[in-house]
């Protein structure tokens, strides 16, 4: 991985913005960033930059939103993410990049799709509350998404949804879930040698980014709606993810 302008000038941006996300907006469009570094660099190299930046802005963020989430929900999602993060593991060692940016632009495109048909009304939130299997099933596809592209957002924003949670404890049980998640998946990450000396020193160097955005995004959860923030996600997600598919495949 090559520390040069034209990944600055990609990864800058992509820090901030992941923390704002992180900060902020529950719906999982922090994850954003993997598929715009995975452009320019080794997709399995960008998964293991981003994530030592976005256990910062866990930490930067975890303050604000302490013992404001929902224990119970959090719980099932945790538990069930371990299985996702293992599968996870199993595919890194046999997978080559194209798989991962194949895997990358495919969860990037769907993610539009699934918020698309939501916004349309095509999926609509369970009008009960999800029950303990939802939350461990889905906890295992967050786990799973988590560990391959950083992307167990959608999945558990789904699942919170459906819990009728307050603004606050639906961010804050986010915060909680992944601050944990991302912490086993270090450890995965760290077995399978996914960190190296570059990645580390960039993260030294990219680390205001990611506190500029995590504090930005705890002042615009408070000020600012969600439709121009994730309008822009949305384009992103498409144009980026489905770069990754066509590399991938071609």
């Amino acid at each position: 991985m090559e520390l040069d302008a034209t990944f600055f000038l990609l990864a800058i941006p992509a820090v901030v913005f992941a923390g704002i996300s992180k900060g902020g907006f529950g719906s999982g469009a922090a994850f954003a960033a993997t598929p715009i570094l995975a452009l320019v660099i080794d997709p399995r190299l960008a998964l293991g930059f981003l994530l030592p930046l976005l256990m910062l802005i866990d930490a930067a963020t975890l303050k604000p939103y302490w013992r404001r989430w929902s224990w119970h929900d959090a719980r099932l999602l945790i538990l069930g993410s371990l299985p996702g993060i293992a599968l996870g593991v199993a595919l890194y060692r046999v997978a080559d990049a194209d798989v991962f940016r194949l895997l990358i632009g495919l969860v990037s495109v769907a993610f539009v799709a699934v918020r698309l048909a939501q916004i349309r009304g095509w999926i609509r939130t369970a009008e009960r509350p999800a029950g303990e299997v939802a939350g461990l099933v889905t906890g295992l596809a967050a786990g799973f998404t988590s560990f391959v592209s950083h992307a167990g957002g959608p999945p558990v924003a789904i699942y919170l949804l459906s819990q009728r949670l307050t603004k606050t404890a639906f961010q804050a049980t986010t915060v909680l879930v992944f601050g944990v998640v991302n912490v086993f998946k270090a450890v995965a990450y760290t077995f399978l040698g996914i960190f190296t000396v570059e990645t580390l020193w960039a993260n030294v160097l990219l680390a205001p980014a990611a506190l500029l955005g995590a504090w930005l995004g705890v002042k615009a959860h408070r000020l600012v709606e969600e439709r121009m923030f994730f309008g822009l996600t949305y384009v992103l997600l498409t144009i980026t993810g489905t770069k990754l598919v066509w590399d991938a495949l071609t």
